[in-house]
């Protein structure tokens, strides 16, 4: 397989996932858009599905993209370009999982006539869905959803300033040249040459020129933007080292590969609610230690009061330390967690420890049945993996079904 074992550091978290995380030290303050072709139809993969529409744990790829995107706070505007036949499904899918920034629109017949698409209807802004043509546009593949805000602020910048810029990674393969009869005719040399990625970054004016001077020939046949904006503007493109997570859901097991990666990035991080008990933090604070031998994040706060109401609003499982026995506090969480609508895009893990010791009353001291703990797992809550354990002060760990 032609894709990284290890995705690198980036993707320790989903784009925007931590709070401790400030990723470049370049504000970007002009206005930017993007451009999302995904109109193909999917034939690598096998799959009567188109690629973009498959689900991961349970949501559209193409929506993972344009959360990626909707989540960077300069950027206005995501327009996604879809065939025809599938513009009610985009549309349900922007709907369903709220994404507010996303205008969906007809594309073309091949990937440039979408793209062109896609660039004019920037022109036409809706209402509630950005405002007024932008200075930058980014284009990206609605299957490469794992792109993070650093590398889309170097692209936006550098586009700024050079008028194109583009993602470039190391061949990973040679490249050859064959004769018609179909022998070896000559080899590039590897050191010399780069993948062309995406996204790539455009001026509107240059990405809008070009369309607009480019021959049928180009817009049926051609794939590469930055070259359409070096023929046709004079526009040199700054190229960019980028990341090994920008590749692309090309085959069906890429599919399988990208939603391990989802899966896994939603599992490192996670915060212990302690309440004001000092037993609670000192449990939280050994699991803090146990958590950062494992490169895994763990937060302790008292509540969800206050500014920490904000964790409700990130990508953060939750650990609910408990001395009463009683089921009220995670109860209480997932009250909040239902309001702030978390579990519409990434699932939510919810634990409860209930801490005993011989100051301390047990479980079984307490109302709590295991038939209560499954009541939390009502169909309302799907999307939530509500688990019990009690601990005890021996080390002695018992868990409810």
């Amino acid at each position: 397989m032609e894709r990284p074992a290890d995705p690198g550091a980036s993707l320790a978290r989903l784009p925007g996932k931590d709070p401790h995380n400030n990723p470049g030290d370049v504000s970007v303050d002009f206005p930017v858009s993007v451009v999302l072709p995904a109109g193909g139809t999917g034939e690598r993969t096998g799959l009567q599905t188109p690629k973009q529409f498959c689900g991961l744990m349970g949501r559209p790829l193409i929506s993972y993209t344009a959360q990626a995107f909707e989540r960077v706070s300069w950027i206005q505007c995501v327009v996604v370009v879809v065939a025809t036949e599938s513009l009610a499904l985009m549309r349900d899918i922007a709907q369903r999982y709220r994404h507010s920034k996303v205008r969906v629109v007809p594309g073309g017949s091949t990937r440039h006539r979408s793209i062109r698409r896609g660039v004019q209807a920037l022109r036409e802004p809706e209402e509630q869905v950005g405002a007024g043509t932008p200075k930058v546009v980014i284009i990206h593949d609605a299957v490469r959803p794992f792109v993070d805000e650093d590398m889309l602020s170097k692209i936006a910048m550098a586009a700024k300033e050079h008028g194109a810029a583009g993602a470039i990674r190391p061949l990973v393969s040679t490249v050859i040249a064959t004769t018609s009869e179909g022998y070896l005719d000559h080899s590039l040399e590897r050191a010399k040459y780069r993948a062309s990625e995406m996204p790539q970054g455009f001026t509107y004016e240059v990405i809008h020129q070009a369309y607009q001077k480019c021959t049928d020939y180009d817009l049926d046949y051609g794939t590469e933007c930055l070259h359409l904006a070096l023929q046709y503007c004079g526009t040199n493109a700054k190229l960019i080292e980028g990341p090994p997570t920008l590749w692309k859901v090309t085959y069906k097991r890429d599919l399988a590969a990208a939603e391990s990666i989802i899966k896994e990035s939603l599992s490192q991080s996670s915060c212990v609610l302690t309440g004001d008990c000092p037993s609670a933090l000192s449990l939280a604070a050994s699991l803090q230690k146990a958590f950062t031998t494992q490169h895994m994040d763990l937060d302790i706060i008292p509540n969800l009061q206050g500014d920490h109401a904000n964790y409700l609003l990130k990508e953060w499982n939750f650990i609910q330390i408990s001395v009463n026995g009683s089921l009220s506090e995670v109860k209480a969480l997932l009250a909040s967690l239902q309001a702030a609508e978390r579990a519409l895009l990434n699932p939510v893990v919810v634990v409860w420890v209930h801490l005993s010791g011989a100051d301390l009353p047990s479980i079984g001291e307490t109302a709590t049945e295991p038939a209560a703990i499954s009541d939390l797992a009502s169909p309302r809550l799907e999307n939530w993996k509500t688990f019990c354990c009690t601990v005890s002060t021996s080390g002695s760990v018992s868990v409810l079904p």
